[in-house]
């Protein structure tokens, strides 16, 4: 079982808008998720580090969800994490910014407003903002 973390709704994200996530990842954590789209079930991305976790070290896997339908991405890195990550809504693609590396990931859903992020697993917020 993750435990779940804080559930945002209305958060109206919009293309040329960013998301500040601020949080501690726990000193043995096994893997986080922070989830950003239109509400539970319709996610544009679905961000998950991976330090040891699914037969993943040290690989942070992307991901889409529409209902109950995932594509698949994965990207792996070394894990910078004392954090702060930053995700940048742009008209066709997130670009998320991690301590020294970013990325792009699309949108495939296409959604013009991310009005939903909640975290999951080894990972304290801090603060969120957006601007």
């Amino acid at each position: 079982h993750i435990p779940q973390g804080p559930v945002c709704t209305n958060l109206g994200l919009k293309p040329g808008q960013r998301l500040t996530v601020r949080g501690k990842i726990a000193p043995n954590a096994k893997s986080f998720v922070m989830n950003l789209g239109k509400d539970a079930t319709l996610l544009g991305l679905h961000f998950n580090p991976r330090f040891d976790a699914h037969g993943d070290v040290n690989t942070i896997v992307c991901n889409s969800k529409k209902v109950e339908e995932w594509g698949l991405r994965k990207l792996s890195l070394t894990f910078p994490f004392a954090l702060q990550i930053t995700f940048d809504v742009n008209q066709n693609d997130v670009t998320v910014r991690l301590p020294g590396h970013q990325f792009t990931f699309p949108n495939r859903l296409n959604l013009s407003v991310f009005d939903y992020f909640d975290t999951q697993g080894d990972f304290t917020l801090q603060s969120l903002s957006w601007e």
